[in-house]
């Protein structure tokens, strides 16, 4: 936007040069010639009285005149610079009236003198030379101020786009800011008053997100007040279970209510920067398949696990992971049959980052499924989506058996 506002100015600064300087040089050119003609005209018409008198005082005056000067007298013979009659000389002896034309010398000027013993004329020529001398100069003048306006015009144009541009400029970097989760940034009133007006707007709309989200993370915040007597009830009815095995898997899976809550809330309160994560997908993953196998053999299903050997670095923190893999798992086990088998498979990509596949041999994917927050089969639908927000891609499709999602995840 700067360079297309300063070639804006330049182009309209030339063509107002052109406007103002182009006649201004005619004008100098044509008031040197006027110059050069009068200077010569001056001359002879202070012979052409001694052109019909004196011959002798004739033959002083010429020699000594400004210009070269021939006079033709009416016997034939000359006087002063030696010249032959040419036409505009017979002309005006013809016409009795001065004339003054254009030769390929410059200009030739002839004034007849009607006296005693005939018609003499005074001729002079005025040069090429003397009709432009000094026009050259005041046209180099001409475009060295023609040349120093424009750099002027373009300097200011230049001190006036920045003082446009640089105020926008800051407006996207606020915005980029912002939309780095640095929620803190704020854009300076600067410019034009429109400017100033999109610069309050920014920061009216950065403050109400922090509102918002302030407000967001209190209203997650008063999950651990409201959850805390049910899960101390589920603790309680899984201490009085006579089975020391069912009670302690009821107070596990109760447990991991408790943390599952306590990652939330903790996540949410965390600063606005964002901090790079990472873990071992390998140990995660495995963790988790381990947790939802024990359910599975309950419910008759066959797990198949395919891990890598060794560890997988990806940069996912722990905790985002295991709930992606988690909501995964549990729509296997909450839209499809018991005895219903899934398999697991996590294999290194290519360059860096990890793919995680989840499979089942169940009924497949409504079309909603693809849509945030629609399931199509009862639930709230957000369980695909804690999965999308790991994962670099991420596709859910039907297969031959069953239905597949894929998770693309970022190398550490």
């Amino acid at each position: 936007m700067r360079a297309r506002l300063t070639l804006l100015v330049a182009a309209t600064t030339v063509l107002v040069l052109l406007a103002f300087l182009v006649p201004i040089a005619l004008l100098l050119r044509q008031a040197a010639q006027d110059r050069a003609l009068g200077r010569a005209n001056a001359v002879v018409q202070a012979i052409v009285p001694l052109a019909g008198g004196d011959p002798r005082a004739l033959r002083l005056a010429v020699p000594a005149a400004a210009v070269p000067v021939t006079v033709f007298l009416p016997d034939g013979t000359t006087v002063g610079e030696p010249a032959a009659a040419t036409p505009a000389v017979r002309l005006a002896v013809a016409g009795n009236r001065a004339i003054t034309v254009a030769t390929g010398d410059g200009r030739e000027v002839v004034v007849p003198v009607v006296g005693t013993a005939g018609t003499s004329v005074v001729r002079t020529v005025v040069t090429e030379a003397d009709l432009t001398r000094g026009v050259s100069r005041s046209w180099l003048t001409l475009a060295g101020l023609g040349v120093a306006l424009l750099l002027l015009g373009l300097f200011v144009a230049d001190r006036l786009a920045r003082a446009i541009t640089a105020p926008i400029t800051q407006l996207s970097e606020v915005s980029h800011r912002l939309a780095g989760a640095e929620l803190t940034a704020r854009a300076a009133p600067a410019g034009p008053p429109e400017l100033r007006e999109v610069a309050g707007a920014l920061n009216h709309l950065a403050g109400r997100i922090q509102e918002l989200l302030a407000a967001e993370r209190e209203r997650v915040a008063d999950l651990s007040h409201r959850l805390r007597t049910p899960l101390t009830a589920l603790r309680l009815e899984a201490e009085s279970l006579h089975d020391p095995e069912e009670s302690a898997r009821v107070a596990a899976a109760a447990d991991g209510v408790a943390r599952a809550v306590t990652a939330v809330i903790q996540q949410t309160r965390r600063a606005s920067s964002v901090s790079a994560a990472h873990c071992d997908a390998t140990a995660v993953v495995g963790d988790r398949v381990a947790f939802w196998r024990v359910l599975a053999e309950d419910t008759g299903r066959a797990v198949t696990e395919s891990l890598p050997d060794g560890p997988l670095p990806v940069a996912v923190a722990p905790d985002d992971l295991a709930a992606a893999l988690d909501a995964l798992l549990g729509n296997v086990f909450a839209h499809t049959p018991d005895e219903t088998p899934f398999a697991v498979t996590l294999v290194p990509r290519p360059v860096d980052g990890a793919i995680l596949t989840v499979a089942d041999e169940g009924p497949g994917f409504p079309p909603t499924a693809v849509r945030r927050g629609r399931s199509g089969g009862g639930s709230t639908g957000l369980g695909l989506d804690i999965a999308r927000q790991v994962a670099t891609s991420f596709t859910i499709g039907d297969a031959p058996g069953g239905a597949v999602v894929t998770l693309q995840l970022p190398g550490a």
